[in-house]
C-alpha cells in the first residue's frame, strides 16, 4: 500500500423502532408514517480502503449475504457518492455482518450510511450535510437516520427527521427468529386508504394527535420516559396473525422481565428493554443459547464519538458529519 492509500474500519450500528404508526397511503405510492428510531449497540463492521488516482473502481464484499455486489446498498452508496464528488481511484469495501438480515433492524441502511459518513474524510471530498442527506434519501427511507444516530422522530416515509434528546441507555434483548416477513405484503395487509388531503380526515387526524401527545416536545421525551408503555407498532397485528410465533417471542421477552417489548419495523425481530443491565443478563439465561442478542440503546453523542474516534486523523474531530482534516 502506498503512502497515499487510506484505510478505516468503522462500526455500522443497528436501530430499533420504539414506536411505529402507519397513517395513510400517499398519492406517490408510499405510506405516511410516524416512527421513533433509536440506534442500538449491535453493529456490523465496515472496512474501507481508498487509493486515489486512475479510473474509479469500487469492489464490495459481504460474506454470507446472498445479494449481487451491484445490488448491495453499501456498494450503491459508494457509487453515488463517487459520482457526486467526481472521485477517481480504487475503493474496496468489506462488510462483516453481525446485524441479522431481514429483521427490521436497518443493517443494510446502516452500512450505506457508514459508507457516506466515512468517504468524505477518507477521500478528502467536500460534501455538505444537506447534500449527504439528499444522497442518503435516494438510497432508502432509513438511510438518512443513520447519518445522525441516537433518537429521532421520523415522518413522511421516515426520511424526514427531528432529532430527540438522548434516551436512557437501557439494556435490551433482541430475538430474530429468521422468519421472512414481506414489508410490501405487511403494508398491503394494513389496508390504509389513499388520502390526498389528510388534514381533512378526522380518523387520521386523531392518530396524529395521539402520536403527538406521546412525543409532545423532543426535549421532554427522555425525562418523561421510564421504559414502560412507550408506544406501539401498527404492523404487529397483521404480522403476528401471519406469524404467531413472533407474538410468542414478545410474550416470552416480557415474561423474562422486560418493561417494554415490541417488534421492530415490519419484523421479524422482536426486542425488549429491561430496567437494568443485571436484569437483562439474568433474562438471557431463560433463552436457548444464541437465540437472543444483548444490546444497549446508543445515544447520539456516543454514536458520533465512536465515529470520530475511529476515523481518527482523517477527520476534523469538531465537525459532524465527519469531514477531512485537509
Amino acid at each position: 500500500m502506498s503512502a497515499t492509500d487510506r484505510h478505516v474500519s468503522v462500526n455500522s450500528f443497528a436501530k430499533v423502532n420504539l414506536d411505529l404508526r402507519v397513517l395513510w397511503r400517499r398519492s406517490d405510492g408510499f405510506h405516511e408514517i410516524r416512527t421513533l428510531f433509536h440506534t442500538i449497540s449491535l453493529a456490523d463492521t465496515v472496512e474501507m480502503r481508498w487509493q486515489p488516482g486512475g479510473e474509479l473502481h469500487v469492489v464490495t464484499s459481504c460474506p454470507g449475504l446472498s445479494v449481487r455486489m451491484e445490488e448491495n446498498i453499501a456498494h450503491r452508496a459508494a457509487l453515488r457518492f463517487a459520482d457526486f464528488a467526481n472521485l477517481r481511484g480504487r475503493l474496496r469495501i468489506s462488510i462483516r455482518k453481525r446485524i441479522p438480515a431481514g429483521g427490521g433492524l436497518g443493517g443494510g441502511s446502516s452500512n450505506a450510511a457508514s459508507v457516506l459518513l466515512a468517504l468524505p474524510a477518507l477521500t478528502g471530498a467536500t460534501v455538505s450535510p444537506a447534500r449527504l442527506l439528499d444522497i442518503a434519501g435516494t438510497l432508502g427511507s432509513d438511510v438518512p437516520f443513520f447519518l445522525m444516530g441516537g433518537a429521532a422522530l421520523g415522518i413522511g416515509r421516515g426520511e424526514e427527521l427531528c432529532p430527540l434528546s438522548d434516551f436512557p441507555a437501557m439494556h435490551g434483548l433482541l430475538a430474530v427468529p429468521g422468519i421472512a416477513v414481506s414489508t410490501l405484503a405487511a403494508y398491503k395487509e394494513l389496508k390504509r386508504p389513499v388520502l390526498q388531503m389528510p388534514s381533512e380526515n378526522e380518523a387520521f387526524a386523531t392518530l396524529r394527535r395521539e402520536f403527538s401527545a406521546q412525543f409532545l416536545a423532543p426535549s421532554e421525551v427522555a425525562a418523561r420516559w421510564n421504559g414502560s408503555q412507550l408506544g406501539r407498532n401498527d404492523f404487529e397485528p397483521v404480522v403476528f396473525r401471519e406469524h404467531p410465533e413472533l407474538a410468542v417471542w414478545k410474550s416470552r421477552i416480557l415474561e423474562a422481565g422486560a418493561v417494554h417489548a415490541m417488534m421492530s419495523g415490519s419484523g421479524s425481530s422482536v426486542f425488549g428493554l429491561f430496567p437494568s443491565r443485571e436484569s437483562a443478563l439474568a433474562a438471557v439465561q431463560q433463552f436457548e443459547a444464541g437465540s437472543v442478542h444483548r444490546f444497549q440503546l446508543l445515544s447520539r453523542s456516543r454514536y458520533q464519538r465512536d465515529w470520530l474516534r475511529l476515523l481518527g486523523s482523517f477527520s476534523h474531530t469538531q465537525l459532524w458529519p465527519p469531514q477531512a482534516t485537509s
